[in-house]
């Protein structure tokens, strides 16, 4: 009888060990908004820029979702700070997730944790990296992809000319830097002092941000990329763009024309959303309308619910 019930006991124990693994490994994770998450944003920034709750975990996509989604972070940021509020909202509803981080220069260790800032021919190598080792660590056959500003444009660099399109169900950018930037005239009053209009861009590129004058408007990358037309067939494209952005200026710039788009304004569905740029990464409206989008049957007259507003900046 001791042998029997020290057996019993054991498997009991086993039982409840892996029952409390399953547990833990389906816990819903916490998604900050607001000024929790400017602050895990900040702490993520400092501390773990290479890492975010939620991400690449080793998941394997499911039935429900079976592509895996790829994060890609804005200019001067990372994966730590840019995903706090999505990366654990795409997990808790169900999706695989993986993020990375891209873009490094000299200035990166310089100010701080920030990426983003290397010549984005280059960063756009390292997305198709990237996107591979998903694509077999995961067995799936292609990705959907969520950028935040540079990382919502980068990815179409990918797409069109680094045989991607293949390879992207769906992207979805968030503010993306496509059209490029004026920033708000910067680019036009360079243009009326041709000497300034050499040097700006030789200075940001010896300095370690050649990514910058890159998504300047008119630029010869941004003529390069989209010269020929916005999309190509294969991907669905989803812009989610805020009329308040003050870096894509103007904000319409960050919308692209196709068949295959969808342009979403922030404030059509939510007029009172003093939602900006940056503050995208965590503004409730707009990452309701990633979780539509990557959904298997995107709805056209989805409606946010108007609450837990991004930064207004």
């Amino acid at each position: 009888m001791p042998k029997i019930r020290s057996m019993l006991l054991a498997a009991l124990t086993a039982a409840v060990v892996v029952g409390a693994g399953s547990a833990s490994a389906s816990a819903s994770l916490s998604v900050p908004y607001g000024s929790e998450a400017v602050v895990d944003a900040a702490w993520n920034e400092t501390w773990t820029p290479s890492s975010v709750a939620g991400a690449n975990n080793n998941c394997k996509p499911s039935a429900a979702h079976p592509y895996p989604v790829v994060l890609v972070h804005a200019t001067f940021a990372d994966e730590g700070s840019n995903w706090v509020t999505l990366a654990p909202l795409l997990y808790n509803s169900g999706y695989c997730v993986y993020a990375f981080n891209y873009g490094e220069t000299i200035l990166s260790g310089l100010f701080g944790n920030i990426d983003g800032l290397a010549n984005i021919e280059h960063s756009a190598e390292e997305l198709s990296s990237f996107v591979n080792k998903v694509l077999s660590k995961t067995g799936a056959t292609q990705v959907d992809m969520v950028g935040h500003s540079q990382g919502g444009m980068m990815p179409n660099y990918y797409i069109k000319l680094l045989g991607g399109a293949s390879k992207v169900h769906t992207l979805i950018g968030l503010s993306p830097s496509n059209h490029g930037t004026t920033v708000s005239g910067l680019t036009t009053l360079i243009e009326e002092f041709p000497f300034a209009s050499l040097l700006v861009p030789v200075f940001l590129e010896v300095i370690g941000a050649p990514a910058l004058p890159q998504q300047e408007a008119g630029s010869a990358f941004q003529k390069k990329l989209f010269g020929s037309g916005d999309t190509v067939s294969g991907p669905r494209y989803v812009v989610i763009q805020t009329t308040h952005d003050e870096v894509v200026t103007p904000y319409t710039n960050a919308f692209l024309s196709g068949s295959a788009v969808s342009n979403v304004t922030v404030q059509n569905q939510c007029p009172k959303d003093p939602v900006a740029h940056i503050g995208m990464f965590e503004d409730s409206p707009a990452l309701q309308n990633v979780l539509n989008q990557l959904s298997s049957s995107p709805s056209g007259s989805f409606a946010a619910t108007c609450t837990k507003y991004g930064l207004g900046l």
